[in-house]
């Protein structure tokens, strides 16, 4: 009993010296970086942060201590960037020492350590994020260019919401669908039916992906990946769900593998497939078959998940504010009519459509706390020195919704895109695709399907909601790494 007792007094004097280590190497080890909150041994900050308001945590701490400051998140040690001018000056105009990608323990796994043109850095970053660019730009070597895709699939959403004949329903999957089949057309070179059941499966898991990502869980195993990692939990379905993601997209590969024409490429995998039989003598290449996966992967789940969600946005803002939707389908029939589907040369004729989808994807705020940074090499910021390989979150929502920026950012205002003769206005703090060297690659094909799906479906349809437009909760559900509007239901009578 005596030798027991000693043991657990032994033990119990490991964890608080291992405690206190682990407090003063978080505290005390800082050199010159920015102020921030002191922070308990394990916990970090994590006391200090409301994970289901966590833009108005870090709001609130950027009001004590400025616009550039450090927080531990669990484990983790990082720097925040609040409000425009931190953000330019730091993605914009030190983009280079800005331009690394930080962790992203819920998406690690499947991106073996930072492959693909999203989560990659450094050589490897650059060479697949600029194949990638030129190869979703030029894609198909003249044959149908994205717009037109654009279209073909707007065409299918029309006939789709058609058969929900005026009936409530829920627009996730029906958007979802038609977010992903213009991204399935240029990396599978197929779209798929809106019946597909397997695809509805897959739309569902991506969808699944994203509040996983959103949740408590989600964030908490970001924080604790090293502790969480060997314990059951939610966190661990997010693995699961990415697996299942993964062998979907090694399917496709294979089937491209089988039927290749070097002289007639009909997709991303038919372009990355030639280039690795270009550079196979190459032991040092990027272009193999993880890294193939890996690409085609992120570039699925990115072209579906952001685009759906802001879709899904836009028309509960749109039922949110009745009177701004009409003047919406007011423009669209003095300029496109009921006899043909919308067009990208429409925008420029179309201020005020333009103006309110700037305004919904600022409102919106998909991805409030942006994809997180990383330094490359010491940085000097503000008279702050940042080492190498420290994680920057540059908050895109405190740029989105900066009052120096946007007056009264809290209210759903269109206006503010146009100037005083109604035509469009543009503002360098528009950035919801990020901003710099990290810049979104979808950004253009992006734009392109919010305008056209947009004016498409109220080209087409009245949209209506079952109550009075004022007790619509335009409150995200979930607002962790995205924001997730609420459920709802929504008819869609042809008009």
């Amino acid at each position: 009993m005596i030798l027991s007792g000693d043991l657990t007094i032994y033990l119990l004097s490991c964890i608080c010296c291992l405690l206190c280590f682990s407090f003063m190497k978080m505290y005390f080890c800082r050199g010159n970086l920015p102020p921030g909150p002191v922070p308990l041994p394990i916990l970090g900050n994590l006391h200090q942060l409301k994970t289901s308001f966590m833009v108005e945590s870090l709001k609130a701490l950027s009001e004590k201590y400025g616009p550039v400051y450090t927080l531990h998140l669990g484990l983790r040690r990082v720097v925040i960037l609040w409000g425009y001018e931190a953000v330019k000056e730091a993605l914009v105009d030190q983009g280079d020492d800005f331009s690394g990608r930080g962790a992203m323990p819920t998406f690690q796994k499947s991106t073996h350590q930072g492959r693909g043109p999203i989560f990659s850095n450094g050589s490897r970053w650059k060479e697949i994020r600029r194949f990638s660019l030129l190869t979703l730009r030029n894609f198909g070597m003249g044959k149908r260019s994205i717009e037109e895709r654009i279209q073909e699939e707007a065409c299918y959403l029309i006939e789709e919401l058609k058969n929900t004949k005026g009936l409530p329903f829920d627009p996730t999957l029906h958007v979802s669908n038609a977010a992903s089949n213009v991204t399935c057309s240029v990396i599978f070179g197929k779209r798929f039916d809106y019946q597909d059941k397997d695809f509805l499966d897959l739309l569902r898991m991506i969808n699944e992906a994203a509040a996983l990502a959103s949740s408590l869980s989600g964030q908490l195993y970001s924080m604790y990946t090293d502790i969480l990692e060997y314990l059951p939990g939610p966190h661990k379905k997010m693995h699961g769900v990415l697996c299942c993601l993964e062998r979907f997209v090694e399917r496709r590969v294979k089937m491209n593998q089988e039927t290749l024409d070097p002289n007639s490429p009909r997709d991303y995998i038919d372009c990355f497939l030639m280039k690795m039989e270009e550079e196979k003598d190459n032991p040092e290449t990027e272009f193999h078959m993880s890294q193939l996966v890996k690409s085609v992967l992120t570039l699925f789940l990115a072209g579906t998940e952001t685009i759906s969600t802001t879709l899904r946005y836009a028309f509960l803002l749109l039922l949110k504010y009745p009177e701004i939707k009409e003047k919406v389908i007011t423009e669209i029939d003095n300029v496109i009519g009921r006899l043909r589907i919308p067009s990208m040369e429409d925008r420029n004729k179309m201020p005020y459509t333009d103006a309110v989808i700037h305004e919904i994807q600022r409102y919106s705020d998909i991805v409030p706390l942006g994809v997180p940074h990383m330094v490359m090499r010491d940085t000097n910021f503000r008279g702050f020195t940042l080492p190498k390989g420290t994680e920057v979150y540059a908050i895109l929502s405190s740029v989105l919704w900066d009052p120096t920026q946007f007056t009264d950012p809290d209210i759903f205002n269109p206006e503010r895109f146009l100037d005083e003769h109604g035509n469009f206005k543009k503002s360098d703090a528009f950035i919801p695709f990020s901003a710099g060297k990290r810049i979104c690659i979808g950004e253009g094909m992006a734009r392109n399907e919010l305008f056209i799906y947009i004016t498409s479906v109220l080209q087409n349809f009245q949209l209506k909601f079952s109550c009075d437009p004022k007790e619509i909760d335009i409150k995200p559900r979930l607002s962790g790494f995205i924001g997730i509007p609420v459920n709802y239901k929504v008819q869609a009578i042809l008009r």
